[in-house]
């Protein structure tokens, strides 16, 4: 068993004068850390109750240093996800409902947050002190990803194609951890379907929606000079390709297995999260968009 998130975030209504939920979404790092606090461990939760001490790391992780105790904790942040840990996450600025996919499920205008978890998260331990950023209550499903072979679906990746590109040292040797670039636009497609046929699905590519953009974040450090720590700042942005469209399950378990894990690096970032739909009235309302008109998605 998941569960599914759904977050709706205060911006307001003037972006001149933005609310405090906007400026949040600026920063990325900001959002994971938020949302990593609804999965915290059960000691963290017996000495800090009311999530009154500063945000450590090391409270959602066996493997840092400080843990109180490392035999208990369910390590949300640092581990590999997988059946039991890990949570993904996706930020809808501008929610789906306005190309027609999933209309019953957003409002028109407030930003999304989707989060897909295989533990409950306590979203009130999460956001009790922090209540000004939601525009209402957390509402959470648990759901059960049953498949079928040769099912369609139609399907939601904000996704971070990369593809590495091999470092040659100064002796002639390849090193063994090349470096990521982003993948060209013209193999959007090719990036996606190759991560499908890995993933027990293949990809309808007639009518694909491909969505392209950036995700930026800033990375708050500190350096010491002259026997001072002056506050620095780095920006930096990650290439973002939203696909939209139906998908065939080819592996069921697969399959099931992509839902839990996630497509593609950068997930602390947002992307990797497999959003499905099995429903007929999802199917039919994308095909209709795919006959009247190549639909626009914001980014």
């Amino acid at each position: 068993m998941l569960y599914r998130s759904i977050l709706l975030i205060d911006v307001g209504d003037n972006p001149d004068r933005p609310r405090p939920g906007r400026l949040w979404l600026r920063n990325i790092y900001h959002v994971h850390q938020r949302l990593s606090m609804a999965f915290p461990a059960p000691f963290k939760k017996r000495v800090d109750p009311h999530f009154l001490k500063p945000f450590r790391p090391e409270d959602f992780s066996p493997n840092k240093p400080g843990s109180i105790d490392p035999n208990q904790v369910h390590d949300q942040v640092h581990v590999r996800r997988g059946p039991e840990h890990g949570f993904l996450f996706r930020i809808d600025i501008h929610p789906p409902r306005e190309i027609g996919i999933y209309p019953h499920r957003y409002p028109p205008r407030n930003p999304v947050i989707i989060v897909q978890s295989a533990l409950e998260p306590d979203w009130d331990y999460a956001f009790h002190n922090a209540e000004y950023l939601l525009a209402a209550p957390p509402e959470i499903k648990p759901f059960y990803p049953q498949f079928e072979n040769g099912q369609r679906l139609i399907f939601h990746l904000l996704a971070n194609p990369t593809r590495k590109i091999a470092k040659v040292g100064p002796d002639g040797q390849k090193a063994k951890q090349g470096r990521r670039v982003p993948v060209r636009d013209d193999n959007l497609n090719e990036w996606l379907i190759k991560r499908a046929e890995e993933n027990g699905f293949s990809v309808e590519t007639q009518g694909l929606i491909v969505q392209t953009g950036y995700v930026y974040f800033s990375k708050i450090y500190y350096e010491s000079k002259n026997d001072k720590e002056e506050h620095k700042e780095h920006k930096a942005r990650l290439r973002s390709a939203r696909y939209i469209g139906i998908l065939k399950v080819t592996d069921a378990d697969r399959l099931r297995q992509a839902l839990i894990s996630g497509l593609g690096p950068g997930k602390a970032f947002g992307f990797g999260l497999l959003e499905v739909d099995c429903s007929a009235k999802g199917e039919i309302c994308l095909k209709v968009k795919y006959e009247n008109s190549r639909p626009t998605y914001p980014s």
